[in-house]
């Protein structure tokens, strides 16, 4: 089933256009005619929906049913270190297929890599939305600019729990940290370098519990996608 992004809200019964760059791609890539049987994602819910129009200059679709949205209940904010590269793409791109509700860039000590704004985050943002596109997901994961620990330390005190998998910690599963499901969680991954004893002590101070993922050291990108697989798992989100 091909899906796409609709241009305005979706009801059971309205016709509704597709962006400019989704017509284009449903009529010269896919080569799509009308009445082809498609998915909708309006940015809240997945929609059933059957092409009326389809061209290059425009395409339309006719809304059937609402579909299940794939969205976890966990809203799980990723506060991810910046890593360099393109270590932060894949980031972004695994943890909006896991269920992720936000990503965090956080400008750390020992980043390697500082620059997070402009052609970067809009980056990030349009590899979040193909991912969403791509995995049958509601709604696009906000992938957010990057900030410094003040404001880290602001969204960590809009959060139910925040937990920070630490290759320093030796004790502390997620399990035994998610005994109960929070209904808004805040995961805090360092950098290539880890994070400094400083940020650990600062984290702590605001109530946020060090995990540790087993008796491995993770790289940074790998423990980010590692601990969003296994919260939602615990949680019960991949039953």
């Amino acid at each position: 089933m091909h899906r796409f992004f609709a241009a305005q809200p979706c009801e059971i019964g309205r016709e509704v256009a597709l962006p400019q760059d989704e017509a284009q791609h449903a009529a010269r890539v896919l080569r799509l005619a009308p009445g082809q049987a498609v998915e909708l994602l309006d940015g809240q819910a997945r929609w059933a929906a059957a092409l009326t129009q389809v061209s290059p200059q425009g395409a339309r679709a006719i809304v059937r049913a609402l579909l299940a949205d794939g969205e976890p209940r966990l809203r799980l904010t990723l506060c991810q270190g910046l890593v360099k590269g393109d270590k932060m793409d894949w980031i972004v791109q695994k943890c909006t297929e896991l269920g992720v509700h936000a990503v965090q860039p956080v400008r750390m000590r020992r980043c390697v890599a500082q620059d997070g704004g402009g052609r970067a985050l809009e980056r990030w943002q349009r590899i979040a939305r193909e991912a969403a596109k791509q995995c049958g997901r509601a709604r696009v994961p906000g992938i957010l600019p990057p900030v410094d620990w003040g404001g880290l330390a602001l969204l960590l005190a809009q959060q139910d729990v925040a937990l920070v998998p630490w290759e320093g910690a030796t004790t502390g599963s997620l399990a035994r940290a998610l005994d109960e499901t929070p209904a808004r969680l805040a995961l805090v991954i360092g950098p290539e370098g880890g994070m400094a004893e400083e940020e650990m002590a600062a984290l702590t101070a605001r109530g946020a519990r060090t995990v540790t993922l087993g008796p491995r050291i993770l790289r940074a990108e790998t423990a980010a996608v590692a601990a969003v697989a296994a919260v939602m798992t615990i949680c019960g989100d991949m039953e």
